[in-house]
C-alpha cells in the first residue's frame, strides 16, 4: 500500500471519510488485487483496535455533576410539536 491509501484507512477507520474520498474507498474495497484489498481491510482493523486500545487507556470518569446538567439541559427543551 502507498501512503495515501494508508491514510484512507485511518480515515475510514475514524469514521471520518468525506465524499471526495469515499469513490477512492469504494475502489480499494472493489480492487480486483487480493492483496491490496486484503492490506486495506487489515490496516483499517489494526487502526480501530489501536484506537480502542487507546480509548480505553486514557478513559476517564466524568465529573459527577455532568449527568445533572446534561439532564436538566435535556429538560429545558421543549418538544417538537407535531403538526
Amino acid at each position: 500500500m502507498n501512503e495515501r491509501q494508508i491514510d484512507l484507512a485511518h480515515t475510514v477507520a475514524l469514521g471520518s471519510i468525506d465524499d471526495e474520498d469515499h469513490q477512492e474507498v469504494q475502489e480499494l474495497f472493489d480492487s480486483e488485487d487480493p492483496v491490496l484489498r486484503a492490506e486495506f481491510i487489515r490496516e483499517v482493523r489494526d487502526t480501530k483496535e489501536a484506537l480502542s486500545a487507546l480509548a480505553t487507556a486514557t478513559a476517564a470518569a466524568p465529573p459527577p455533576a455532568l449527568r445533572a446538567r446534561l439532564l436538566a439541559a435535556i429538560a429545558a427543551e421543549q418538544p417538537p410539536v407535531a403538526s
